[in-house]
C-alpha cells in the first residue's frame, strides 16, 4: 500500500487525474472502474481539460461504475449514469456503449447482479478502480460489516450515508434507500486500487484503514490485503495517520522508474 500526501484537496484530486491519464495513454484499451460523488468531480474536470488539450484519449477505454440507486432510471437527474454522462462521458470521445452500470430499474436483482459481475469477467476484468470513502470507511456502498468477500449485490445505505447524500437531492426522504454496488470482493479483485480522499472528515476513516486492523466495521482496510493499493490524500486527511512523515519520505525519495506523474 502506497499513501500519497499532497499539500492540498485541489493537489490531491490534479495526482489522480494525472495518474489516470498515464494510465490511459500507456494502455489505451484499459478498463477503468469509476465512483461517483463529490470527490471525483474536480478528477473528471481535470480529465475533460486534458481531453480538450489532446493530452489523453478515451476511444478505447471501458468502464464499469461501482453503483447504481435502486429505483432511479438512467436518465433521472440523481442516477449515477446521468451523473458521469454530465461529468465525464458527454464531455470525452469515450463510446457510450463501452460504458456499464449496474441497472437499478431491473425487475430481478439477484440475476442482475450476477449479469454485472460476468460483463466485468468478460472484459478481462478491473485494470485500475478509482475509490472514494465514507466517513465510516465504507467503499462502493459496502457498509460497515459488509463482508469483505462480497460481490455485486443489493445494500440497504446506513443513515448516516444517507444524511451525506442528501446534499444531492430535494431532502433526505427522496434519496432511495438501496443500491446495487460491487462487493468488496469485487473491488478487489481490481490490477490497481487507487483512492483518492481529502478533508478533516475523511481523516479518522483514512487512518484506520490504513494503519487500523483488518475489519469489517471498515470495510476499506480489506486493501490492506491487496498487492497494489495507492491512496491519494491531502494534508487534512493525512492529519490521522501515526506514520505521515514516513510516508512522505518515501514519497519523497521513490526511485524515478516508478514514478507514474
Amino acid at each position: 500500500m502506497e499513501i500519497i500526501i499532497q499539500p492540498s484537496a485541489e493537489a490531491a484530486s490534479s495526482y489522480v487525474a494525472r495518474y489516470l491519464a498515464a494510465q490511459i495513454n500507456n494502455r489505451p484499451n484499459i478498463v477503468l472502474g469509476l465512483a461517483t460523488g463529490g470527490t471525483p468531480e474536480p478528477v473528471y474536470a481535470e480529465l475533460i481539460q486534458m481531453y480538450e488539450a489532446g493530452q489523453v484519449d478515451f476511444s478505447r477505454v471501458t468502464t464499469f461504475n461501482l453503483d447504481e440507486y435502486v429505483g432511479l432510471s438512467a436518465d433521472h437527474s440523481q442516477s449515477y449514469r446521468y451523473y458521469m454522462r454530465s461529468h465525464l462521458f458527454d464531455r470525452v470521445n469515450i463510446p457510450l456503449e463501452n460504458t456499464h452500470f449496474p441497472d437499478g430499474m431491473t425487475d430481478d436483482i439477484p440475476r442482475e447482479c450476477r449479469r454485472y459481475e460476468q460483463a466485468i469477467a468478460a472484459a478481462g476484468g478491473i485494470d485500475l478502480q478509482l475509490l472514494g470513502i465514507g466517513r465510516d470507511g465504507h467503499i462502493g456502498f459496502n457498509e460497515p460489516t459488509s463482508s469483505l468477500s462480497s460481490r455485486t449485490r443489493i445494500k440497504t445505505l446506513t443513515e448516516e450515508t444517507l444524511r451525506d447524500n442528501a446534499r444531492y437531492f430535494e431532502s433526505e426522504e427522496h434519496v432511495p434507500y438501496h443500491v446495487l454496488t460491487m462487493g468488496i470482493g469485487t473491488i478487489r479483485n481490481s490490477r490497481c486500487i487507487l483512492l483518492l480522499a481529502h478533508g478533516a472528515s475523511k481523516a479518522e476513516a483514512i487512518a484506520a484503514s490504513v494503519e487500523g486492523p483488518l475489519s469489517a466495521m471498515v470495510p476499506a482496510s480489506a486493501l490492506q490485503l491487496n498487492e497494489q493499493v495507492i491512496f491519494v490524500v491531502d494534508e487534512a486527511a493525512a492529519s490521522k495517520l501515526s506514520r505521515r512523515d514516513y510516508y512522505k519520505w518515501v514519497f519523497e525519495n521513490k526511485p524515478a522508474w516508478q514514478q507514474v506523474v
